[in-house]
């Protein structure tokens, strides 16, 4: 996969996040004082890449060893944090080619998925193991974070990456596997996926196993991605077809693997390129039951209630039309 193919393997290779890479390589040259760091930021704008560029430069070749990556939104729960975070957090000292260590390294992508329990049980390891173990708590939102646990570690706000850097970026990788490529279709998986690296690259190398990267060939590969589907969902409940948006919705989180989080984020930017007569009520929905699912709430009983209420709002549209 072109996306770990060419995933950066040291600070200096990261992107556009030139102002957090001057700040943790300061953090990162004094290795005792290095904080508990929190990244937050857009998806596929370079957050795990720089917690794994961390882990590569401060443990060496053993940094596999030494370092625990876990994805929170697969196990988001308290047992996850009691069991496998502080079962890695407890080994006291270790030894990597007879030079003695002193932390080892704790990866928690996807934190904002996180039960508030958990986060709450964290907080307490944290302070328990500070002196063996250092968190790199990587997520979406932060707001999703408890306080307590903010205030433990440094944040860093990623931003999202430029469309030159993108672009000169996915034209880069055209040029290392020798695959002809137009700067138009660059550009326009950049609107496909609004600066989102990881996406992007997917994109690229779906279309570029086409023959080359063109602007049709970037329009199918996008096809291939269930990210695509969501507006064709949306389209179908306002328009009423409650059944058949309700079946593309489980297929898509089902089959392609899409979280419902996801879908509502990506449900909102297709929304905007509609030019509904009612985005204010739309958005209204959308912030209901996003709410809804950040407490707990069932995930596809919410969706498929989502799916109704928007049917609603497209027969309200459809009324004031007529009318």
């Amino acid at each position: 996969m072109w996306v770990e193919k060419y995933r950066p393997s040291t600070l200096n290779d990261v992107i556009n996040q030139t102002e957090i890479v001057k700040a943790l390589h300061k953090l990162i040259d004094l290795p005792s004082e290095l904080p508990h760091l929190l990244f937050a930021g857009p998806p596929g704008v370079g957050k795990t890449t720089v917690a794994l560029c961390i882990a590569r430069q401060l443990l060496g070749e053993q940094w596999r060893r030494d370092t625990l990556e876990l994805n929170a939104s697969d196990e988001r729960g308290i047992k996850m944090v009691r069991e496998r975070v502080k079962e890695f957090a407890a080994v006291m000292k270790l030894v990597t080619d007879d030079k003695e260590r002193s932390f080892r390294i704790i990866i928690l992508d996807e934190a904002d998925e996180m039960t508030s329990e958990a986060q709450t049980a964290l907080r307490r390891i944290i302070e328990d193991s500070a002196k063996t173990t250092r968190f790199i708590i990587i997520c979406n939102y932060l707001s999703r974070i408890i306080a307590p646990l903010q205030s433990r570690c440094v944040v860093f706000r990623f931003v999202q990456l430029a469309r030159d850097e993108l672009v000169g970026y996915l034209k880069t990788i055209c040029q290392l596997e020798k695959v002809r490529c137009e700067d138009k279709a660059l550009s326009q998986i950049y609107d496909v996926t609004y600066g989102d690296l990881r996406h992007s690259i997917n994109i690229l190398q779906a279309a570029a196993g086409m023959g080359s990267v063109t602007t049709s060939n970037v329009l199918s590969a996008r096809g291939l991605s269930g990210k695509s589907k969501v507006g064709e969902i949306i389209k179908l409940a306002l328009s009423g077809r409650f059944t058949d948006a309700r079946i593309k919705l489980f297929e898509l989180i089902n089959v392609y693997g899409l979280s419902e989080t996801d879908f509502l984020k990506y449900a909102n930017q297709e929304a905007y390129t509609m030019k509904l007569d009612h985005p204010d009520q739309f958005a209204a929905i959308m912030a209901e039951y996003d709410y809804r699912l950040s407490v707990g709430a069932h995930p596809e009983i919410q969706l498929a209630a989502l799916l109704a209420q928007l049917g609603k709002l497209g027969s309200k549209e459809a009324k004031e039309t007529k009318n």
